[in-house]
C-alpha cells in the first residue's frame, strides 16, 4: 500500500534531520505532534540540497543538483517521488499550499553556492540570505498557521527575520570551515583574513536585530508552534552570546559550541518560560 511508503518516506526525513542536527531535532521534537512531521520532512528536503554543493567534493555538484532539481519538479507535479525525501516534502507542500516561488528561491540560493565563492555586495548576500533562510522559515511558518494566510502574512516578516538570524549564526561559526574548507565569504564588506573586534561585533548587533523582530513573531505564533520555536530562538541565541565573547581570532580558528549539558538546560529554562506565559 502507498500508505506504507509514504510512511517510510516521513522515517527517512526525521532520520536525516536526527542525524544532521541534534539541535534543530530536539527543537522540533518539542512542537505539536500534528505537526512535527511535517517539519521534518521540509528539513530533509532543504538539507539534502545543501549537503550536494557543500559536501560533494569528489562528484559533479552541478549535475547533482540539476538531477536533484528535476527530481524535484517531478514530485511536486505528479505528488509522489521514489526518492523518499522529495515524495515525504511534496505532501507537506501540497497540504499547507507552499508557493512555488519560496521552493525556487532556495534552490536558487543552493545553485548560488555551486560557483559563488565572495558575496561582495550587500544585494548579493540578501538575496543568498533570502533563498537559502528566509523561505525556509517561511515554508514553516505556512505548516505553523496551518493555511491561515491572514495569520501568514501577520508574522511573515518576523519569520524571515528569525530564518536570516539562524543562518547569520551559522555563518559566523563556521567562518573556518566555510572560508578554509568551501573558499566561501559570506558577509560582504568583510575581510576574514583580518576579522577584528570591531567587524565581529558590527554582525553581531545585525544578528541581534533580525533576533529582535523574529521574537515579536514567536509570541504571536499557535501554540502547537510557540515552545519549538522558542526553544530553536534560545538555542541560536546562546550560540551567538558565546560568539560575541570569543575573540574574533579564535572564531577564526575554532567552532564554536553548545555543548549537550547547556542544550538540556536552555530547553528546561524555555520550558518553564512557556509554561508560565513569559513567551
Amino acid at each position: 500500500m502507498k500508505s506504507i511508503f509514504d510512511n517510510v518516506s516521513y522515517d527517512c526525513s526525521k532520520l536525516v534531520t536526527e542525524s544532521y542536527s541534534t539541535s534543530f531535532s530536539l527543537a522540533t521534537k518539542m512542537l505539536s505532534t500534528r505537526i512535527r512531521k511535517d517539519i521534518y520532512n521540509i528539513y530533509g528536503f532543504v538539507r539534502f540540497a545543501d549537503e550536494i554543493v557543500d559536501s560533494f567534493h569528489d562528484y559533479a555538484k552541478e549535475d547533482l543538483l540539476n538531477r536533484f532539481e528535476n527530481d524535484l519538479e517531478t514530485a511536486l507535479d505528479q505528488k509522489i517521488s521514489l526518492n523518499p525525501i522529495l515524495n515525504s516534502f511534496q505532501h507537506t507542500y501540497h497540504n499547507y499550499n507552499i508557493p512555488h516561488d519560496l521552493v525556487s528561491a532556495f534552490m536558487k540560493s543552493m545553485r548560488m553556492d555551486l560557483n559563488k565563492k565572495v558575496y561582495g555586495s550587500e544585494q548579493e548576500f540578501r538575496e543568498y540570505i533570502y533563498g537559502s533562510a528566509d523561505v525556509v522559515g517561511l515554508m514553516c511558518l505556512k505548516v505553523f498557521v496551518n493555511g491561515d494566510q491572514h495569520q501568514y502574512e501577520e508574522l511573515k516578516s518576523s519569520a524571515m527575520a528569525l530564518g536570516s538570524a539562524f543562518q547569520k549564526v551559522n555563518f559566523l561559526r563556521d567562518l573556518k570551515a566555510d572560508y578554509e574548507g568551501l573558499n566561501r565569504s559570506y558577509f560582504p564588506n568583510t575581510n576574514l583574513l583580518e576579522l577584528d573586534e570591531a567587524a565581529k561585533n558590527r554582525i553581531v548587533e545585525e544578528i541581534k536585530s533580525d533576533f529582535s523582530k523574529g521574537y515579536e513573531g514567536i509570541v504571536l505564533l499557535p501554540n502547537e508552534a510557540k515552545f519549538g520555536v522558542y526553544t530553536a530562538y534560545k538555542y541560536y541565541y546562546k550560540l551567538l552570546q558565546k560568539l560575541q565573547k570569543t575573540p574574533s581570532q579564535e572564531i577564526k580558528n575554532a567552532r564554536i559550541r553548545v555543548s549537550n549539558y547547556q542544550k538540556f538546560g536552555l530547553l528546561a529554562k524555555s520550558y518553564v518560560n512557556y509554561k508560565l506565559k513569559l513567551v
